[in-house]
């Protein structure tokens, strides 16, 4: 097992954050979620060898949505830790993670070609600042302290989010 960069986005636009809606097949390994259960997570992805981190969050925007964004800046870094026994056998390249939270904004409208998508993801959706709190976001740690991430002037170290 090793330690994995993920490099996520915040995309706001029009009073509006991008995020990727989830249709849960895991199981309870997907945040002790039920099957079937819908649940949103913010666009990113693993870093790849030799890849920066702001290429790798511009890469993975473009993959998952479809939007080419330009990083504003870092706003906030933390790990998430599974807790499940199985999750950790069957993926272990993905039990440990260190999440870099860029701040981004869009370039141009979407090219319409989404070319990857996660295991679970359905698709993006603009959604309300003022909703995020409704959605069930994961990791909540995004949920819960994303008007912090998105007003301090300094990137934000969140500590370590442990999920089931």
């Amino acid at each position: 097992m090793s330690v994995r960069n993920s490099a996520k986005a915040i995309i706001i636009n029009g009073g509006k954050v991008l995020v990727n809606k989830n249709l849960n097949t895991l199981g309870d390994m997907a945040y002790g979620l039920e099957n079937g259960d819908v649940y949103y997570d913010l666009p990113g992805g693993g870093q790849n060898q030799y890849e920066t981190l702001e290429d790798a969050v511009r890469r993975e925007c473009l993959e998952e949505t479809g939007y080419s964004v330009e990083v504003i800046r870092l706003c906030a870094v933390f790990e998430e830790i599974s807790v499940h026994a199985r999750f950790r056998a069957e993926y272990a390249d993905y039990a440990h993670k260190i999440h870099f939270v860029f701040l981004c904004r869009l370039l141009d409208k979407p090219t319409g070609t989404v070319t990857e998508l996660d295991i679970d993801m359905q698709g993006s959706e603009w959604v309300g600042v003022d909703e995020i709190e409704k959605l069930p976001l994961y990791p909540e740690l995004i949920k819960v302290k994303l008007a912090s991430i998105i007003i301090s002037e300094y990137p934000l170290y969140l500590g370590a989010c442990y999920v089931s």
